[in-house]
C-alpha cells in the first residue's frame, strides 16, 4: 500500500494538493492527529475496500497533538510499514501575502504578526523537513502546476530533486526581485531597444531573441552562465535548499533579460531539473 504523509507550512498548499490525491485516486485524510498515524495505517491496510493508495496531512493544526508525529514515524517503521512525506513549503513573503489575501490568521499567531507565526511554525517543523522524501516549494507554483508536479512524482513515478529552480526575468528600473538569491545583470548585451523594428517585441519573440543570441559576448556570457549554475546547484541541493530564485535584468526587462532567461530555463529544463519561468516586466510599459 502506498501511504503518503502530507505536511508543511500553513499556507503553503496542502490542502490543493490534499485535492490533487483525490483526484488520482488516492482515499484521503484531512487533519488526522499524528498519534493515530499507526491506527489508521493498519485500518486502511486490512479494510474490506482494498485501500492500496492512501494520502494523508498531520500538520500544526493538530496541536500538542503534532509533538507525537516521530514516534508516530518510529512505530510505523517498526511494524515495517513503509510511507512517504511530501513537504510543502514557501517563502515568508509568499504565506504572508496568501495569509492578507484570505483574511486569517496564522494557526501560531492568532493575536500576534502573521511572520511570527511562521517563524515559530517553521522552527517546529525543521526537522520533519529534513526527514521528508519530497519538498516543493509552493512561491512561485499555480496550483496546475502543483498538480502536474505531484502527479510527475506520484502517479507517473517520475524522479525528481527536492529542489525548484525560478528564473525571473526583470527591470532594474522596477526594482531586483525580493526573493532572488542569484541576480545576474545583462545591461552589458547590445540593445534591441535602440533597434526600431525590434523595439515593440520582447524576448519572447524570435526577431529579438536572435538578436540578442548573434553576439560573441551574449554566447560567451550564456555559456559562463550555464557552467556556474551547473556547478552551484549540486551543492544547492547538498545544503538542503528548496527553492533557488534565479533573477536576470536588464534596464527595462523586455528584451535582454527575457531572452537570457528562457535560454536559460530550456537549457535546465533539458537537464531534468524541476524548474519555473517568470517574465515580471516583460508585458509591462
Amino acid at each position: 500500500m502506498k501511504f503518503i504523509i502530507i505536511t508543511g507550512l500553513s499556507g503553503a498548499g496542502k490542502s490543493q494538493a490534499v485535492k490533487v490525491f483525490e483526484d488520482i485516486g488516492y482515499y484521503c485524510m484531512d487533519n488526522l492527529p499524528p498519534a493515530l498515524l499507526p491506527d489508521f495505517a493498519d485500518l486502511c491496510l486490512y479494510s474490506k475496500r482494498n485501500i492500496d493508495q492512501v494520502a494523508v496531512v498531520a500538520d500544526i493544526r493538530g496541536g500538542k497533538f503534532f509533538n507525537d508525529l516521530f514516534k508516530s514515524l518510529y512505530d510505523l517503521e517498526e511494524s515495517g510499514f513503509e510511507y512517504k512525506i511530501l513537504f510543502l513549503d514557501a517563502s515568508d513573503e509568499v504565506l504572508i501575502k496568501r495569509f492578507k489575501e484570505q483574511r486569517r490568521p496564522h494557526p501560531l499567531s492568532t493575536e500576534g504578526r502573521i511572520i511570527d507565526g511562521i517563524e515559530r511554525e517553521r522552527e517546529k517543523l525543521k526537522e520533519v523537513k529534513m526527514k521528508s522524501n519530497y519538498i516543493i516549494d509552493t512561491s512561485n507554483l499555480t496550483n496546475a502546476m502543483l498538480k502536474e508536479e505531484i502527479k510527475n512524482i506520484f502517479l507517473e513515478g517520475k524522479e525528481t530533486m527536492n529542489l525548484t529552480v525560478s528564473i525571473v526575468s526583470f527591470g532594474f528600473k522596477k526594482g531586483i526581485p525580493l526573493d532572488a538569491d542569484l541576480v545576474f545583470d545583462v545591461r552589458f548585451l547590445p540593445n534591441p531597444y535602440y533597434i526600431a523594428e525590434l523595439k515593440d517585441f520582447t524576448g519572447n519573440d524570435e526577431n529579438v531573441r536572435e538578436y540578442v543570441m548573434r553576439w560573441e559576448q551574449t554566447k560567451t556570457f550564456i555559456n559562463k552562465l550555464i557552467d556556474m549554475i551547473d556547478f552551484l546547484i549540486p551543492y544547492y541541493i547538498k545544503e538542503g535548499k528548496s527553492q533557488l530564485v534565479i533573477a536576470i535584468g536588464c534596464t527595462g526587462g523586455k528584451h535582454r533579460s527575457v531572452t537570457i532567461a528562457n535560454v536559460l530555463y530550456d537549457d535546465l529544463k533539458k537537464k531534468g531539473y524541476r524548474v519555473i519561468m517568470g517574465h515580471r516586466d516583460c508585458e509591462k510599459s
